[in-house]
């Protein structure tokens, strides 16, 4: 291979790899905005969990309130049945 043959074949590959790059770069680009799309929908999803778990919260006090006023029906009904009519 002679010295000018082998700077054209360098020269070529050369222009491979710059094309392939390019497409990368591309491609990166790309996924940076698949990525900040990702981080926006992840954020809204936190968003979401954390006002359903306040509602949770809510609705588990709710239930022991509940709860403690059925007790408290419990034992009047109890006791009444336990009176002589």
């Amino acid at each position: 291979m002679t010295n000018e043959e082998f700077q054209k074949f360098v020269v070529e590959k050369l222009g491979k790899i710059e094309s392939e790059v390019k497409d990368i770069k591309t491609e990166v680009a790309d996924l940076k905005k698949e990525v900040a799309g990702i981080k926006n929908h992840t954020a809204s999803l936190i968003g979401f969990r954390t006002e359903v778990n306040a509602k949770l919260d809510d609705m588990i006090e709710g239930n022991k309130s509940i709860y403690q006023l059925l007790g408290e029906h419990e034992i009047s009904i109890r006791t009444l049945m336990r009176r002589p009519v």
